[in-house]
């Protein structure tokens, strides 16, 4: 046991990162415990260390991605119905791009070729908010129940959101270009050793520069709130004591455009501020899963009603889970 926490210390946490920005930034003079030092140990350190674990996670994610191309996805999905058809597409969801806009195109060809609407709700809901680089990424910034419960409930919401909408019968709620041009069946390219690793760095390149930003922005955030913001000022806004804070935090986070590594600087300073787990993990799972351009381009796709559906099922099952995590926050913290 003490060997894992030693290894995930070193992996994932990445204490000697810590030590070694803390040396060099006292070597240079600065007073640590001050706002202006600490707030720059924050920002070095958690922007160093989310790009490595960024390209790392990246890379491989990317590599287990290539031997899902999107028709080899839509042929597992077709094949099954039912409970396991909605897990199965969220399960996919894991493997996808990490922005809720990327996904999209996805849902396009998935709903064009004919599968039904739980089994691509399912997978849009999945794919922006659960992944497998927010588990090594949450576990590195919280701890691993958290992380796992975290994962839990998102498939859950993916699989219960997306069987709830399909049980709507909104198939007429599409708009009429989606179903006019469906997915060619194509035969999934045989790539060899070197063209997937070529392709996993591609990726690395490619969403690297998409979302450099707004990393750079979050952590930024996060170094504001970690230490110039009092405590009591984000208590009073959004403490763990407050009924709204939820879907305060919920709504909050809908304006917002990110991704998993933008939003957890944020998420880690509000914990060390004593905001409500339940509260921070809303607001994540909103920026993530509800972003305004991904409602935008979704509108696009689906007519009024649907989009209202998917709206209020997945806000309602985000503040569920916020609440959730806020009661039984003694388990995992």
């Amino acid at each position: 046991m003490d060997f894992f926490e030693w290894l995930n210390d070193q992996l994932l946490r990445m204490e000697w990162l810590s030590q070694g920005v803390k040396a060099v930034l006292e070597a240079l003079g600065l007073d640590l415990s001050s706002r202006l030092g600490g707030s720059l140990h924050f920002f070095i350190y958690d922007v160093i260390k989310i790009f490595i674990l960024l390209s790392v996670l990246i890379f491989i994610i990317s590599w287990i991605q290539s031997y899902f191309p999107p028709e080899r996805t839509r042929r597992i999905l077709g094949g099954l119905q039912g409970f396991r058809a909605n897990l199965a597409a969220a399960l996919l969801g894991t493997i996808t791009p990490f922005c809720s806009c990327s996904s999209i195109p996805l849902f396009i060809g998935f709903t064009g070729s004919g599968l039904p609407l739980s089994i691509t709700f399912s997978f849009l809901i999945s794919s922006p908010l659960v992944d497998l680089a927010s588990l090594i990424l949450l576990a590195g910034i919280f701890n691993w129940s958290i992380a796992i419960a975290y994962v839990l409930l998102g498939l859950v919401l993916a699989v219960l959101g997306g069987a709830l909408i399909g049980a709507l019968r909104m198939e007429q709620q599409i708009e009429a270009f989606v179903t006019r041009h469906p997915v060619l069946d194509l035969p999934p390219e045989q790539l060899q050793l070197r063209d997937r690793l070529r392709y996993a760095a591609e990726q690395v390149q490619e969403i690297v520069q998409r979302v450099w930003m707004y990393v750079l922005l979050g952590v930024g955030i996060g170094a504001l709130i970690h230490n110039w913001i009092p405590e009591s000022v984000i208590n009073a806004l959004i403490g763990s004591d407050k009924l709204w804070s939820v879907p305060l935090a919920t709504l909050i986070g809908i304006p917002m455009y990110a991704d998993i590594f933008g939003t957890l600087p944020i998420a880690e300073a509000l914990v060390h501020k004593g905001v409500g787990l339940g509260t921070v993990l809303a607001f994540m799972m909103a920026v993530t899963a509800l972003s305004l351009p991904s409602l935008i381009m979704l509108r696009k796709v689906v007519k009024p009603p649907l989009l209202a559906a998917f709206f209020s099922i997945i806000t309602l099952g985000i503040m569920l889970i916020g609440y959730l995590f806020n009661a039984f926050a003694y388990l995992f913290l």
